[in-house]
């Protein structure tokens, strides 16, 4: 009697049936994410032995790795882009996300969602190419300004340099910045904003003592869903960089596929991973700690 009765109880269970909604999903997420994570940390300890890989123990690939410079200087140059996108996506994504939030009606959000999400009907490597064509050498922005008779010759700040991958990346990532934004303002009860201003604070200070810190999750998952794929970004670098300036992933294709050396490829992508890794945690640990302070 009690077991049929801890059964029906365990049957009832939301966190079973949590479980069970999101079981397949997971298995699938398992099988086409992890098993291929888990071949590249193989190969990263396995030996290149030029025809084929060797199934033997090895170092020697991080090590070969970590001491060649240009994979430190590519690395570091990936990190800073991607932390300088970040900052911009966020920044510019903030003020959209709240206009939408508390100044535009509630029957119209939708259609601004809608409009919001108009890029993803494109596909990411048609707006990288027309990103190509606006900042080219002869582009848009070159030919608008010498039309104007602004300038003489065309600019090259944004020819085949970091600047024109910053501005495309932060482009192609800024839906995926406003909308958990905005998810956290919409949470937001207004009363506490009311209470706030009923107080004697300006709107300044409410949106710094109030607003901002009961946002700062959807700030805080806006951040990494920005930083974490613009770091091994690998189509950006190659068309609007012309090849010219590499991030990491262009510099593990090329040992994957044009060096054919899958082992050190792979160590080049599991340490990116691990520094990826650690600073996103570090960033985690900061912001609770900084939500701890402010308490």
């Amino acid at each position: 009697m009690m077991q049929s009765s801890l059964i029906g109880r365990v049957a009832r269970s939301e966190n079973l049936r949590g479980w069970a909604m999101v079981s397949p999903t997971a298995l699938v997420a398992i099988l086409l994410l992890a098993a291929p994570l888990g071949m590249i940390v193989a190969f990263s300890f396995m030996t290149d032995g030029y025809l084929e890989i060797l199934p033997e123990f090895t170092l020697e690939n991080y090590t070969k790795a970590w001491a060649d410079p240009l994979f430190r200087q590519i690395l570091f140059r990936s990190l800073y882009v991607s932390a300088l996108v970040t900052a911009a996506t966020v920044v510019l994504a903030f003020p959209i996300a709240y206009f939408v939030s508390f100044h535009v009606a509630p029957e119209r959000k939708s259609l601004w969602l809608f409009l919001i999400t108009i890029p993803f009907w494109t596909s990411y490597l048609i707006r990288v190419f027309l990103w190509k064509v606006i900042l080219g050498y002869s582009g848009v922005i070159n030919s608008g300004l010498m039309g104007l008779g602004l300038i003489s010759e065309p600019l090259t700040f944004f020819n085949y340099s970091v600047s024109a991958i910053i501005v495309t990346l932060a482009h192609a990532y800024a839906p995926f910045a406003i909308l958990p934004i905005f998810v956290a303002l919409e949470r937001i009860d207004r009363s506490l904003l009311e209470a706030s201003r009923d107080l004697g604070e300006g709107h300044l200070r409410t949106f710094w003592r109030v607003t901002l810190p009961l946002s700062i999750a959807g700030v805080v998952s806006a951040v990494l869903i920005v930083f974490i794929p613009t770091v091994g970004d690998y189509v950006t670098p190659q068309l609007i960089g012309g090849g010219k300036i590499p991030l990491v992933a262009n510099l593990i294709q090329n040992r994957m596929l044009d060096l054919d050396n899958k082992p050190a490829g792979s160590a080049l992508a599991v340490s990116s991973m691990v520094i990826v890794a650690i600073i996103s945690v570090a960033f985690l640990w900061a912001n609770r700690r900084y939500l701890r302070v402010g308490r």
